[in-house]
């Protein structure tokens, strides 16, 4: 005697060798034996064979005509050798019987399972909808296959070519288009990103990163919604001051000004004086929401998505002939020793009397010319060479407490689109330009902003009002920057404490801050109880993931499309080889260039020697530059140099990658924010 058995949903079948109460012993075919409950038992029979009944049952279940055996069946629950005696005929011996069972099994659209070899077909509007689900998957499959041979034979279908960005970078694994893609680089053995690009899926490099950028973090849009500047609640006193910027000529969002007063008389009063939003745009309105959703403003060459709308910047932006709300902060300073001897600070209107570009001024304003040994023909030159004078003993005072003074030993990169209309396309002519760091003008508006934030951060501590802070427990490697609503040191700065306070009109966590300040203002030591923010408020903790997350994704993508443009300026200036500097493990970075990337024949030359490479190729949309190196220039005078400028591991990590991430170090702090000087 043999038996049909059924074994987690697969059938088989061999020879009962003996048989118990509940289980038999059955012999396949293969001779293994195995035991088998006698509720999993679906058939006895003497003949054909085993292996011949599972054979003939299988060719005979694929002429089964699920419709007309769904019509046959009973409407009540019935066996699958009833199904095969009204199916087949009423003698329906084994091997129909068995093509009954395997074809119900099979259908279970058509028909229930209910138990051991019982069944019940479904409802008519359940086989139909099923029917139609089939039809559907069947046609999204021949689909799939359509598009997978268009991508292989190097043609890009629309609806691949409209869901780019989500099957690169977010793909729905269910979606047509990305089964699509995924079925063509296995068959092509390329990699998806390789593969469109073959298939022409990407028409612009320079498009491609700008919309995948707006697909992860712009998804409804760059656009605002429709939005008024609030007024400021209440009037403000007029400062008795002539308050001056400095900020770059595309600058719209002027967050910061200064003044002096008292020259000559042996106490200065100056002044820091910044844009105050946060007097009229109120926590939970519909400006903050815009804002809080941003975080901050995105440079870019040739073009920027503020945080806020233009026509609210320009409400408080702090523009020259106009008395400007602001929050300002005066030092009260010994002339001659630069002795800081106190602070205040005052909500008020203050009169921006002149918006220096330090673009149009930094051939005129020099040292030189601050500290007297020439001629100084320009406005505010007497202020400008106070506040330079207090720059370089405010930086000599910072470095003594960081350590170790900060090398500004690599230039600003200044990047000019020529040929664009308004948004960049890709096609514009780009032009690099150099600035050295430090310079004077960017060291006294830097230090400046150090003096507030530092102070400011003080005294919202001296006031128990939480802040949002930035801190460094030290310079060694791998300690990096932390935001948290205590005061900490900062080691890379040099200071007790650190706020981000001064951009209120570019940076949400300023924002913040400027809110508190101003409840601290107004309210003195009250102001724990009236500040919008109260201590361990979990509305602080997640401003600061959510700002931290935003802003390192919009430095990368800063950073990511500067190479894009950098690489465009070789490609337009026909460049093949250019000299660099070796940092390690293969990576070099050019000379005259803001360009890291790897050269083959420098992994086993000491770091800081000069190489010239050839550029043998770049990829504008990987953003990889290839080059190989050419000859040795100079070995390095001394490789352990203890204060040179370190790299950051994020830059060497990611030069030359799609997804370029080249760290903002601190010391953008002295530069007064600069990695995006084009946008301001």
């Amino acid at each position: 005697m043999y038996a049909l058995f059924d074994d987690a949903g697969k059938f088989f079948a061999g020879r009962v060798m003996s048989e118990a109460e509940s289980s038999l012993q059955v012999e396949l075919d293969s001779g293994k034996r195995v035991k088998v409950k006698s509720a999993n038992v679906m058939l006895k029979f003497d003949k054909p064979l085993p292996a011949e009944l599972l054979a003939q049952a299988q060719q005979l279940a694929t002429d089964i005509d699920l419709d007309l055996a769904w019509e046959f069946a009973p409407e009540a629950e019935f066996g699958f050798a009833d199904l095969a005696r009204e199916y087949f005929d009423a003698a329906a011996g084994p091997e129909k019987q068995a093509a009954a069972l395997f074809r119900l099994f099979d259908a279970p659209h058509y028909f229930r399972r209910m138990g051991k070899g019982m069944f019940r077909k479904a409802p008519e509007e359940t086989v139909k909808a099923a029917l139609l689900g089939i039809e559907r998957k069947k046609k999204a499959a021949e689909q799939i296959e359509a598009w997978a041979a268009e991508l292989v034979q190097g043609q890009c279908p629309p609806a691949v070519r409209e869901q780019l960005y989500r099957i690169l970078f977010k793909p729905d694994k269910n979606a047509a288009e990305y089964k699509a893609v995924v079925e063509a680089a296995k068959r092509s053995q390329r990699a998806p990103l390789e593969l469109l690009k073959g298939a022409g899926a990407i028409d612009s490099p320079y498009l491609f990163h700008w919309k995948r950028f707006l697909f992860e973090q712009f998804p409804q849009g760059a656009g605002f919604p429709p939005l008024k500047a609030p007024a400021v609640d209440g009037e403000l006193p007029l400062a008795p001051v002539k308050a001056f910027s400095i900020d770059d000529s595309a600058t719209t969002e002027i967050d910061d000004a200064l003044s002096v007063q008292g020259l000559g008389s042996g106490t200065v009063r100056f002044g820091i004086h910044i844009a105050a939003p946060g007097l009229a745009i109120q926590p939970d309105s519909p400006v903050d929401k815009v804002a809080r959703d941003r975080l901050s403003t995105v440079y870019m060459p040739g073009w920027k998505i503020t945080m806020l709308p233009d026509e609210v910047v320009q409400a408080y932006t702090l523009t020259e002939g106009r008395d400007c709300p602001a929050v300002s902060l005066y030092l009260t300073i010994d002339e001659t020793t630069l002795e800081i001897r106190g602070h205040e600070t005052k909500l008020e209107r203050v009169p921006i009397v002149l918006n220096l570009r330090h673009d149009k001024l930094d051939s005129v304003v020099t040292e030189e010319s601050l500290t007297g040994a020439t001629a100084a023909d320009y406005a505010m030159a007497t202020e400008l060479a106070f506040a330079f004078r207090l720059a370089q003993v405010s930086k000599a005072r910072r470095e003594v407490v960081r350590g170790k003074p900060e090398n500004f030993n690599r230039p600003d990169y200044n990047f000019r689109l020529e040929g664009t209309g308004s948004e960049p396309d890709g096609s514009e002519v780009v032009q690099i330009s150099t600035r050295q760091r430090g310079a004077p003008l960017d060291l006294i508006v830097a230090e400046a902003m150090i003096l507030a934030n530092s102070t400011w951060g003080g005294w919202l501590a001296e006031h128990s009002v939480p802040g949002i802070y930035r801190s460094q427990a030290s310079l060694l490697p791998g300690v990096k920057v932390r935001m948290g609503t205590k005061p900490a040191p900062h080691a890379g700065m040099g200071v007790a404490q650190y706020t981000w306070a001064t951009s209120p009109l570019r940076r949400y966590v300023d924002l913040v801050n400027q809110w508190q300040i101003i409840a601290c203002a107004r309210h003195g030591r009250t102001a724990a109880l009236a500040a919008p923010f109260r201590a361990r408020d979990a509305m602080l903790f997640s401003i600061i993931s959510g700002f931290d997350t935003a802003y390192s994704a919009y430095n990368d993508f800063q950073h990511g499309i500067e190479r894009y443009w950098t690489l465009r300026w070789l490609e337009q200036n026909s460049v093949t080889e250019l000299e660099a500097s070796v940092m390690k493990e293969g990576l070099v970075r050019a000379e005259t260039l803001p360009l890291v990337f790897r050269a083959s024949g420098t992994e086993s030359l000491a770091r800081g020697t000069r190489v010239r490479v050839k550029l043998t190729g770049t990829d504008l949309v990987t953003l990889d530059l290839h080059a190989q190196l050419l000859a040795r220039i100079e070995e390095p005078a001394d490789s352990t140099d203890p204060v040179a400028e370190p790299e950051g591991e994020d830059e060497l990590e990611s030069a030359g990658t799609l997804t370029l991430a080249i760290d903002l170090e601190e010391a953008s702090e002295a530069t007064k924010d600069v990695a995006a000087p084009t946008a301001g």
